[in-house]
């Protein structure tokens, strides 16, 4: 099997990742599905085989690091292709490997169903906006879809900091600066603190992991840049009961402040299989006003999803009336409209 024809299948066939694993087929990720592409099985000798043909398309990878240390991980580009990041690794004794696909194409956010409203967040000049969600809901593509809004309207310095890159941004009306986490820099952290040392207009931050990031993160909303991260939170109240939490009791009240001043909007995404076998997702958006300032900065952090609710003249929408519509719209089931909702008494209430 020659690895070019399977790096162009999965380009072709829209693939997110790619899977060399002995034992099973050749597998493709698309649209959140893992997909066997043939009737093979690999066996261990092919799997070596594929992987070596990796190695030998970038120059000055040392194969050696995989037999030292158990697993690999870089990332190789091929012209008119793509991008590709790469973890070799053995499991029972053979090589295998999983290639994430980093296109040079970015997303149209009308094709992935992204509203306008959510698409007005890349008009701030400054605070904090949030893109909120599993692994696998999307986050990346909305990230690229502002990123790239504003690249093409501004004439900004953006610094990305990224673990993986997923899109290639090329400099438009503004500088695109993107770093990935250990391969240009060693943590969130230190690209974060350097960033701000490098005339930054817009910094995007893969994910907020930790307390000492997430500060730097509000201190860089608080200075007047524009930051836009992501949390692995299910709904807005959650998402900042979740960034409050990680600080010391006798902080919190100070972060309520500073969060309830810098915070701009939280966007949440769930990916839900549709009636077609595809995938759609399901955005709450909630566009911070002074309501939800006052929610934040008092505690009543409870009361949110009523703003939210309540919000709808500024194209705010809570995850359940966003199912609500996919569903009425005949895109979901209303099985998988219960079985995604936040509250499924009361949405299956109103879907009678």
């Amino acid at each position: 099997m020659d690895i070019n024809y399977v790096l162009r299948r999965a380009i072709d066939s829209g693939a997110s990742d790619i899977f060399i694993v002995a034992g099973t087929n050749l597998c493709f990720k698309i649209n959140g599905n893992i997909i066997r592409q043939d009737d093979n099985i690999l066996k261990p000798d092919d799997t070596k085989s594929l992987i070596e043909q990796i190695y030998q398309l970038k120059n000055g990878i040392n194969s050696k690091t995989i037999s030292e240390v158990g697993e690999d991980d870089f990332s190789f580009s091929l012209s008119n292709l793509g991008r590709f990041r790469v973890n070799v690794y053995y499991q029972r004794g053979s090589l295998a490997a999983v290639l994430r696909v980093v296109r040079f194409e970015l997303p149209d956010y009308k094709e992935y169903h992204i509203s306008d409203t959510v698409m007005k967040f890349a008009n701030l000049t400054k605070g904090l906006v949030l893109v909120t969600g599993s692994a696998g809901s999307g986050k990346s593509t909305t990230l690229a879809c502002l990123i790239d809004k504003i690249n093409k309207e501004r004439n900004d310095h953006i610094i990305t900091i990224e673990d993986p890159i997923e899109y290639i941004h090329r400099h438009k009306q503004s500088i695109v600066s993107q770093r990935e986490l250990y391969h240009d820099t060693k943590s969130y952290l230190e690209a974060l603190r350097a960033a701000l040392r490098e005339a930054p207009n817009v910094i995007l931050v893969g994910e907020m992991r930790d307390l000492e990031t997430i500060q730097t993160v509000l201190q860089a909303a608080e200075t007047g840049h524009l930051v836009l991260s992501t949390l692995h939170t299910i709904d807005a109240s959650e998402t900042i009961n979740r960034i409050i939490n990680v600080f010391p009791s006798e902080q919190q009240q100070q972060i309520r402040i500073q969060l309830s001043m810098v915070l701009q909007g939280v966007i949440s995404q769930q990916l839900i299989p549709t009636l077609d076998n595809n995938m759609r997702v399901a955005f709450e958006i909630m566009v911070v006003n002074n309501a939800i300032r006052t929610q934040i900065r008092e505690n009543k952090i409870h009361q949110i999803p009523n703003s939210i609710a309540s919000g709808k003249n500024m194209g705010m929408i809570t995850m359940d009336d966003s199912i609500l519509e996919l569903y009425k719209n005949g895109i979901i089931s209303k099985e998988n409209a219960i079985l995604y909702a936040s509250n499924p008494d009361i949405l299956s209430k109103k879907m009678i």
